[in-house]
């Protein structure tokens, strides 16, 4: 029995299309390249420049992921070269490699 052009074709296009979702929620599922995400869970969360410093160089609110570096010092999580949050207030996503 063979099977037309027209539905060769879109048995193709719907297999292409799973293909597509599955690698999406891949990426999805490690957004962040550390492997390491943060929750806000204070209203708003001030970012500083140093752990403990007084320097605040950003600011997130409460709910928001956040991608970050699995290192603490002194109590504050690093997010990126330059800012810190505190760990108290940031705790990791369920799942994400934060280190210990």
């Amino acid at each position: 029995m063979a099977i037309s052009k027209p539905v060769l074709f879109l048995g193709a296009g719907a297999a292409l299309i799973v293909v597509v979702a599955i690698s999406g929620q891949d990426k999805a599922s490690s957004a962040s390249p550390t492997g390491c995400q943060v929750v806000v869970t204070a209203d708003v969360l001030n970012a500083r420049d140093v752990p403990g410093g007084q320097k605040i160089v950003g600011k997130y609110v409460k709910d928001a992921k956040i991608d970050a570096q699995p290192v603490v010092e002194n109590g504050f999580r690093k997010i990126a070269e330059g800012k810190w949050v505190s760990a108290q207030f940031a705790p990791p996503v369920e799942g994400a490699k934060c280190g210990p």
